[in-house]
């Protein structure tokens, strides 16, 4: 059998930041409190969290760079609401932040989880809020504290002897 290395779902001491957009800030702020909840819950310390507000989804990939790099986080969970209007500006503020928040897992080694619902209307969008099919900002915050596990089992299990 493989040898298997998972990430637990407790945060110990590890610290986290969330990065939350005010734009469609009902949504978000909806996503936030699913977020900080889960982190109660999971038995987050709160001076091992911390919390930005940017303006805008597009705004969330620069704020996480800069969290993974000078604030010693071990995940950042980025958190937003992009629905559909009746003019292309969606599909690039979406495919931007996407790429944005892809390139800082990538440049930084810093889990950054894409806590950003992209929605046709608001009501899906308050849906995935959870009203009725949970909170994408529950399942952000237990994607980051997996993750920053995770690699942190990778890092113990590649400097234990052979």
């Amino acid at each position: 059998m493989p040898e298997s290395i998972t990430g637990q779902l407790l945060p110990g001491e590890h610290r986290l930041a969330i990065v939350a957009a005010r734009f469609n800030e009902y949504v978000v702020d909806h996503l936030l409190a699913a977020a900080l909840d889960t982190w109660k819950q999971l038995g987050g310390k709160d001076e091992h969290l911390t919390v930005c507000r940017v303006p805008g989804s597009f705004e969330l990939p620069v704020t996480a760079r800069k969290l993974a790099e000078s604030c010693d986080v071990a995940a950042v969970i980025c958190l937003g609401c992009v629905i559909r209007g009746e003019t292309d500006h969606y599909d690039h503020v979406v495919e931007q932040t996407a790429k944005g928040i892809k390139d800082v897992n990538v440049l930084t080694g810093v889990p950054c989880v894409f806590g950003v619902l992209t929605c046709d209307t608001l009501e899906q969008a308050v849906q995935r809020a959870g009203a009725k099919m949970g909170n994408a900002g529950r399942s952000a915050m237990m994607t980051g504290v997996e993750m920053a596990n995770l690699l942190e089992a990778l890092d113990e299990n590649a400097q234990a002897p052979k």
